[in-house]
């Protein structure tokens, strides 16, 4: 064999494309050139024969060529990268393969194949090699036809199952992996052969017959093959089984979901629904969670685990109507003393099981008719029970459940419930402390507001609270309405800002404040006065203190409007220290507001206050009501606002206590972002005969003639059996107003659900009750008249001041 023939040989044993072939001798001379050869370093044949090779290499590659030549000879060849000089001088980077060239009884000389770096294809991609990469690469890799039957597969798809190489050749992927998606696969194929484009990342989930039980996820990535005419020959394909970053990929997505709708209220029965609702289908076919009783009620467990009822406080399933359930949302869970839930419970660890056997038959004891399936009937199979814990307290536990057709739970899914679950946990028990703390504002606002509203003859009165969402928390809205003197009657209506117990707490301390400042008979400008001083002056005492955070620093910018009606007359007034102005409805259902100067809120200091005085038409009722009951918005919206209320309060109902509620229920949502407080009052007038009036003559005589008078009255009303009373309040009144005041005076009876009397003088100062000892000769009138009637008082008017006393009538007649 030739030189050239033996060059040739070798050529196509490595299958090496474009290589510039050349012949060495034993001493490493250029025996042999070719036109490849001169073309890749630019020297003719004459002038390179002859030349050692080592001349033809940069001095570092120059150097260390004997040693390369020896390794051929020692090894059978040697390839990698040289630094071959031109003939121009330059240098070029080429892929070298130094072999031995055999011949019988011949010199040792070698054969160099040269290929150029840049562009070439790589230097040893023979078949064999092409070979050994694709059949020992970990990635499973196969080659369809155009008609989808296997022509080669490399061992690592056997890992998949579906049989050896040899087992796939001239089938479909249909035949030898029934439990994937084949139709979805063999899509992308034809996909693939028709237009071209590789498809690379398509990701499948199913089982292969290697994990019948499990649930598995791969990445393929598909290439199609044409010959040297372009047309196409197949597909060529690999796959990765890519099932643990799948999983994890999941479980980030479940937590991140669950970061997402946990918690959204702060409900705990909601919140344990949730945890169910993000657990299904997603990770588990049907989930459980059971609360002890003591939790849903905002409280902490007072004995031990065992011992306190379990509830079910959320439940869901991949089935409609949860069949799996043995006890309905809200029901009382039972279980054996020994049963694993309750063991977990007690513990504090979890407890999973990959597969019931037919002796877990169930832990639930008094099950409902009906319900006595078995886990194994319902075809539960696989379980985790983990505890409900956070900040120490165990609070329940929650159930996860699989079906036949799902893999059994694992120790990671078992880490992952634990996660979801601590996380539901948090929630609920931020929902459990908020329902505690609620609840307590809730019933310290219900004590400290009215528990119902006093029966009076100057109004007909109803009233309607409703307190904020639970996101936003019990506010400090509040309302009343007092009995004054001489049958008057104040009504009131107010707003602490904040919410929560402090709120309440401070709406408390303005309400009794209110009340105690109403029985001085101030005006009502009067009143916030003296309000806002009471105000102002506690929250700098609280400021004073480290811990400034208490109700009467709460109570600074409170709002609130004062009321004062006389059914006498029908003259009202009125204030307010920054809250809305009531609205009037007429008799015949037309509706305003009042125009009433606004003061500045509680505590925060401003312009004095001014009140207003209107006089009202029987039948008139004053609606007092807190922002709450406007929509929030900007300032342009507050006609529009005042629009709607008014709309709400002209629609008539059988009553004012319907007609209360129904405008609350009209304007306000089920659970608003604020407290709404609504003080509706539908004003009457006392008749001419339940009022009788005398002016009195400035002498000593006089007190005779007004006790006479006053029993004659008492007689024409069928109050007889207070004559004897009423004449010694009279006459002590009276003697009081002639001994120590000059100008008129005017003595009034009033008759409505007790018993007025009222002596007017033009005095200035108020009398005041002294106790005389034994030998005193005088000083025992104002002490008989508060030991014998039911209450007595002074009240400041304009032009003098009023004494008053009021018994109870045991009868009012007719």
């Amino acid at each position: 064999m030739g030189a050239f023939e033996e060059q040739n040989a070798v050529h196509r044993r490595f299958d090496v494309a474009h290589a510039a072939p050349l012949l060495l001798d034993e001493r490493g001379v250029v025996a042999a050139w070719t036109g490849d050869a001169g073309r890749l370093l630019g020297y003719g044949a004459a002038e390179a024969v002859g030349l050692a090779f080592a001349g033809l290499l940069v001095d570092t590659d120059a150097e260390r060529f004997p040693e390369l030549v020896g390794r051929c000879r020692s090894d059978g060849g040697w390839a990698g990268l040289l630094t071959a000089r031109r003939r121009d001088g330059g240098a070029l980077r080429v892929m070298a393969r130094i072999t031995p060239a055999l011949e019988g009884g011949g010199p040792a000389r070698c054969l160099v194949l040269l290929s150029e770096t840049g562009g070439a294809p790589g230097w040893a991609m023979s078949r064999p090699v092409l070979e050994q990469m694709v059949a020992g690469s970990p990635v499973g890799i196969a080659v369809v036809d155009t008609d989808l039957r296997y022509v080669w597969s490399n061992e690592a798809l056997t890992r998949f199952g579906g049989g050896s190489p040899d087992q796939r050749l001239g089938r479909r992927l249909r035949d030898v992996q029934p439990g994937l998606d084949a139709e979805g696969i063999e899509a992308q194929m034809r996909r693939v052969l028709a237009s071209g484009e590789p498809v690379v990342g398509y990701e499948h989930l199913g089982r292969v017959r290697s994990a019948p039980r499990r649930e598995t996820a791969h990445m393929m990535s598909f290439t199609r093959l044409d010959d040297d005419h372009g047309r196409p020959m197949g597909v060529y394909y690999t796959v990765a089984d890519v099932t643990d970053r799948y999983r994890a990929r999941c479980r980030l997505a479940l937590l991140d979901r669950a970061g997402e709708q946990l918690g959204r209220t702060l409900d705990v029965t909601r919140t344990a629904q949730e945890l169910a609702e993000v657990a299904v289908p997603a990770f588990a076919d049907f989930v459980a969670v059971d609360l002890l009783d003591c939790v849903l009620r905002g409280a902490e467990a007072s004995g031990p685990a065992e011992t306190v009822p379990l509830r079910r406080a959320g439940q869901q399933s991949v089935h409609p109507e949860v069949p799996e359930a043995m006890v309905g949302v809200g029901e009382v869970a039972s279980y054996l003393p020994d049963s694993p839930p309750v063991r977990a419970l007690v513990s504090g660890r979890s407890w999973r099981k990959e597969r019931l056997e037919p002796r877990d038959r169930r832990w639930a004891t008094h099950l409902p008719v009906g319900r006595e399936a078995t886990f194994l009937q319902l075809g539960l199979h696989s379980v985790m029970i983990v505890p409900i814990r956070a900040r120490g307290v165990t609070l329940g536990v929650a159930t996860f459940f699989r079906r036949r057709r799902q893999e059994p739970f694992d120790e990671e899914d078992l880490d992952l419930a634990e996660d979801l679950v601590a996380r539901a946990a948090v929630c609920m028990d931020n929902a459990r402390r908020y329902t505690r703390e609620r609840d307590a504002a809730l019933v310290l606002q219900r004590n400290l507001l009215p528990h119902r509203l006093p029966e009076l003859e100057a109004v007909e009165a109803a009233a309607c609270y409703r307190p904020a969402d639970e996101l936003i928390g019990l506010g400090g809205d509040w309302y009343d309405l007092i009995p004054l003197s001489g049958a008057r009657v104040a009504l009131v209506v107010g707003e602490v800002p904040g919410h929560g117990i402090g709120a309440a707490a401070a709406m408390g301390r303005l309400r009794t404040a209110v009340r105690t400042l109403a029985a001085l008979d101030l005006p009502p400008e009067e009143v916030l006065a003296h309000l806002d001083d009471l105000v102002s002056s506690t929250a700098w005492e609280e400021g004073m203190r480290p811990d400034a955070e208490g109700a009467d620093a709460q109570a600074v910018g409170s709002c609130c409007v004062y009321v004062v009606y006389d059914p006498v007359d029908g003259r009202c007034s009125m204030a307010a220290a920054g809250h809305p102005a009531p609205a009037l409805i007429g008799p015949d259902g037309a509706v305003t507001f009042v125009e009433l100067p606004q003061g500045p809120t509680l505590g925060a200091g401003g312009p004095p206050f001014e009140s207003v005085e209107l006089d009202l038409v029987e039948g008139s009722t004053l609606a007092l009501h807190t922002d709450g009951l406007l929509a929030r918005g900007e300032q342009w919206a507050v006609d529009a606002d005042r629009e709607r209320l008014g709309r709400a309060l002209g629609r008539r109902a059988d009553s004012l206590e319907q007609r209360c509620r129904a405008v609350v229920e009209g304007l306000v949502p089920s659970r608003p972002h604020d407290d709404v407080a609504l003080l509706m009052a539908r004003t009457r007038r006392l008749g001419a005969h339940q009022v009788a009036t005398w002016e009195l003559a400035h002498d000593p005589a006089v007190v005779a003639d007004a006790r006479r008078t006053a029993v004659r009255q008492l007689a024409e009303w069928g109050l007889d059996e207070l004559a004897s009373t009423t004449e010694l309040v009279v006459s002590e009144l009276v003697t009081n107003a002639v001994r120590y005041t000059g100008g008129p005076i005017r003595l009034r009876l009033i008759r409505e659900r007790s018993l007025v009397c009222e002596v007017f003088d033009a005095g200035a100062t108020a009398p005041h009750l002294r106790h005389p000892r034994a030998n005193d000769e005088g000083g025992r009138g104002l002490l008989l008249v508060s030991q014998f009637t039911q209450r007595w008082g002074t009240r400041f008017v304009p032009d003098g001041k009023i004494l008053w006393a009021e018994q109870a009538l045991t009868d009012a007649g007719p």
